[in-house]
């Protein structure tokens, strides 16, 4: 299929098919707009207008060139004036019967080689096209919401998708400017897939009193470097909406323990707790603007005079610890029987169990996470028994310099190691179905969800091997099988490569 110049067809003049209308008219393409409500086509060729007339206040676009658009937009009143088009994108109702009905209709007329594409988000596409006398020439294209800003969209080959379908939905929207991954047809594709170990371990984290949901997701903004936390982004797309999201590719992939939604969702949703566009979710919002905590700021306590504290030798970040205690005027003694606090840096591991582990004093340590390094946000992690004492003489040493910090509840792997990990294992296991090629994992992520980096490259900042120790680590902890290495993790991570190396080809 040639993209110098295309006719495309787009069915529904909501936000998405508005969206998607103005994506490829910009790229150069000869646009037609239908949609089943009297008038609502034309409606949105004035939207389109409207906004592009406001690009041209704000000199993103001059006048010629948005009229230039405008021109190849033509609304249409009759399904059957789509019977030229090469590509014809619907983006109507979420209804698998009604888009099925669509297609069936769209066969009377179109030619034999015109590509019927569905923006769907979570229905199969294969039972979309299994209503379809060319099967072969269906695919999913499902773009993300704002369209012409998203910079992702996944082309989504069934079972029965020919690879020609696939290559020429993958060149249209290459030529308008965005980044065409290219997933199998299984539940979540491949963003909404990728993106469920962030909110199930957020969830999870809290299901077991952690951290709350403010702590979390500082923690994941300040100390992981991600934009938002998995409460901030809950309440932006709504737990309703969500919730549904985490059931259905919990359900569609058998129950699978790694995708298990969290029983704190459903009493939320009940009561109207749905996020920014409530009122109230996690957080409370004065229109889209998040009001402050109600709860009082906690200061640091003072540091006790005479403090003395012992670091294991095993931590990552003695010299660093050792450095901020002598700068904070603290002896470092080197018999842990002597010390007033315990300091441990454990992977994956939980302090309680760690203490027993080094056969220490639980009731005088803290844990401190290594993974985010001191200079950012630090983790302190209470055990089961840690005393009032030796949690104010870590939080007085550890925020002596200013550094912010975090105190949590005892955890196997902190908050961002569990997070990260899951993350990285989820991407692995994505790679390892071959649901999607390494590289479109990682762009997909990125662009889709924005994350810091693709979740791979993630795994391979932390190193693929202590990606593993901690894995392993909650496993052991919990028995819960969600936290199970990924096989193409563990391969990677025995070998000491990347892991963002492909399989080996057979042929």
């Amino acid at each position: 299929m040639s993209i110098s110049k295309l006719v495309v067809g787009v069915v529904g003049a909501g936000t998405m098919g508005r969206g998607i209308v103005q994506l490829f008219a910009e790229a150069g393409h000869e646009l037609r707009l239908f949609d089943t409500v009297e008038g609502a086509a034309v409606r949105g060729h004035g939207f389109i207008a409207d906004l592009l007339r406001r690009a041209v206040e704000k000199q993103r676009y001059t006048e010629a060139q948005a009229q230039a658009v405008m021109t190849r937009i033509r609304p249409v009143a009759a399904l059957q004036e789509l019977a030229g088009c090469a590509v014809i994108v619907e983006a109507i109702i979420e209804d698998l019967d009604a888009k099925r009905q669509l297609f069936g209709a769209l066969e009377a007329f179109v030619a034999d080689d015109a590509i019927l594409a569905s923006n769907t988000s979570s229905l199969v596409v294969a039972e979309i096209a299994a209503g379809c006398r060319r099967p072969g020439r269906v695919a999913g294209l499902h773009f993300f919401n704002p369209v012409p800003l998203m910079k992702v969209v996944e082309v989504i080959a069934a079972v029965r998708t020919t690879p020609d379908t696939v290559e020429g939905l993958r060149r249209l929207v290459t030529d308008a400017g965005h980044r065409a991954v290219v997933t199998a047809d299984q539940p979540g594709f491949l963003v909404n897939h990728a993106g469920r170990g962030l909110y199930t371990e957020g969830l999870r984290i809290l299901e077991e009193q952690v951290a709350g949901p403010a702590e979390v997701d500082t923690l994941m903004r300040e100390a992981a470097g991600f934009r938002m936390g998995p409460f901030e982004l809950l309440d932006l797309t709504g737990l309703d909406v969500s919730g549904k999201v985490m059931e259905s590719i919990y359900k569609q992939f058998q129950q699978e323990p790694r995708f298990r939604p969290s029983s704190l969702i459903r009493p939320r949703i009940a009561a109207g707790l749905y996020g920014r566009k409530s009122g109230e979710g996690w957080y409370r919002y004065e229109g889209q603007a998040r009001l402050p905590d109600s709860g009082p700021a906690r200061g640091l306590p003072p540091l006790a005079a005479g403090l003395k504290v012992w670091i294991s030798r095993e931590a990552p970040q003695r010299e660093g610890i050792v450095a901020l205690a002598q700068a904070a005027g603290v002896e470092v003694v080197g018999e842990m029987p002597e010390a007033d606090l315990i300091v441990l840096q454990p992977w994956g591991r939980d302090a309680s169990s760690a203490c027993v582990a080094q056969c220490l004093d639980a009731s005088r340590t803290i844990a401190l996470d290594p993974l985010p390094g001191l200079d950012k946000h630090r983790t302190l992690m209470l055990t089961a028994v840690t005393t009032p004492a030796a949690r104010d003489a870590a939080l007085a040493l550890f925020g002596s310099d200013g550094v912010p910090l975090t105190l949590i509840g005892d955890s196997p792997g902190f908050v961002v190691q569990r997070i990260l990990a899951m993350i990285v294992n989820i991407a692995a296991n994505i790679a390892q179905r071959g649901i999607a090629q390494v590289q479109d994992i990682e762009d997909a992520v990125k662009l889709g969800l924005g994350y810091p980096k693709g979740p791979l490259s993630l795994g391979d900042a932390i190193g693929g091997a202590r990606v593993l120790t901690i894995l392993r680590n909650i496993h052991a902890l919990t028995n819960d099988p969600r936290y199970r290495p990924s096989p193409w993790l563990q391969r990677r991570a025995t070998l000491g490569v990347s892991l963002l190396t492909p399989e080996a080809s057979r042929t």
